[in-house]
């Protein structure tokens, strides 16, 4: 009889510990979401989906970002970015060169701001804490803000740094994990270019670099500050491939897996797992997916030996991609299907197909998932 009221605790807080789970299970469902956005010419829209537990996509709103798209394809990554905390949403608006901000909130998606990208043609948006960075193509610069608390971006005077040069066609930009050093991947001069950040979030001068193989296109970073680079190599036939480099604190490169090849067309966006173990790159020309496992120095292998881990169909021209939260999926766009395909990731990096999700705008483009 002594022992009944030690159980009753044990009881107590086995219950307790088990409804706590419950509710962060609850609290993760209601805040999973996917988006992309429409590019319109007319008028550019955030496209937003809730994520059910088991990878589904439904639609939840559509969201003016206040700016033009372009119609058309960016031939980018990161046109749509999440802040590390998830509270920020930023998008880039092609055709009327401005970034719009969005507060994610339990309801969707609420416009707090709205400012020119300090250039031309902005395709591509990096953040790191309250530091954030625009890649404009058409005027071949960067240009960088502070995010204030309540949703302001406010332009970082000195800021604008020029890429290697003039028509350099670039894909991405995006920050080392740390915020030390800013990326750029250039299609034209087959160039990966470096700058470092200082405490001020400013930049030093471009540090242009030769990529290993030809057209650098998107890149993620892994652990230890590796970097992930697809390669397209001008779209020929079954000739993609990625390689793997060290990022310097001084913005240098140090390769570690030269161009290891897809045996597919046109490898364009990448993303890394958060546990580092898996790469991923999406073969526009080829309408698959190829997955690489990562070891522990960086270097990559080929997850299968033809580089097609998934397909997303005859002539469904991948694009973007973006890995959910809890790490359980990949998300692909699909921009000639105009179709968002879903994978769950298996523990061995096969990606196992769940659920296709239809009616996207013809011009859709960007992808973030949370």
């Amino acid at each position: 009889m002594k022992r009944q009221p030690m159980l009753w605790v044990a009881i107590a807080a086995i219950a307790t510990l088990t409804a706590t789970h419950q509710g962060a299970a609850r609290a993760e469902e209601s805040l999973a979401a996917v988006y992309t956005m429409s590019n319109a010419s007319s008028g550019n829209r955030i496209l937003a989906f809730h994520r059910a537990p088991n990878g589904t996509l439904t639609a939840a709103g559509s969201f003016a970002t206040g700016g033009l798209g372009t119609g058309g394809g960016l031939g980018s990554q990161g046109g749509l970015t999440l802040s590390g905390n998830d509270r920020w949403l930023l998008a880039v608006n092609a055709g009327s060169n401005d970034l719009s901000l969005f507060g994610t909130d339990d309801d969707g998606l609420r416009l707090v701001d709205r400012v020119s990208s300090g250039g031309t043609q902005p395709v591509s948006v990096t953040i790191h804490r309250d530091l954030v960075y625009v890649l404009n193509a058409g005027s071949d610069n960067v240009s960088g803000f502070r995010l204030r608390p309540h949703g302001k971006l406010t332009p970082l005077a000195g800021s604008t740094r020029a890429l290697s040069g003039s028509g350099t066609d670039p894909a991405q930009v995006q920050f080392r994990p740390d915020g030390r050093v800013l990326v750029v991947t250039e299609k034209t001069t087959n160039l990966i270019v470096t700058y470092a950040v200082d405490e001020d979030g400013r930049l030093g001068p471009p540090q242009p670099q030769a990529s290993q193989g030809a057209t650098p296109f998107g890149f993620a970073f892994g652990h230890r500050r590796k970097l992930f680079v697809s390669e397209a190599f001008g779209g020929a036939p079954d000739a993609s491939a990625m390689s793997s480099y060290r990022v310097n604190a001084d913005g240098t490169l140090h390769l570690v897996s030269p161009s290891v090849p897809t045996h597919q067309t046109a490898a364009c966006w990448v993303v890394v797992t958060d546990n580092g173990r898996f790469a991923y790159t999406s073969n526009t020309g080829s309408g698959s997916i190829s997955g690489y496992e990562i070891d522990d120095d960086g270097a990559l292998t080929l997850l299968n030996a033809d580089g097609r881990t998934a397909d997303t169909g005859t002539g469904s021209a991948p694009t973007d991609l973006a890995l959910s939260e809890n790490g359980r999926f990949l998300f692909v766009l699909n921009s000639s299907t105009h179709n968002i395909s879903a994978f769950r990731i298996r523990s061995n990096g096969q990606l196992e197909p769940v659920a296709l999700t239809g009616g996207l705008p013809a011009g859709a483009n960007g992808l973030a998932a949370r």
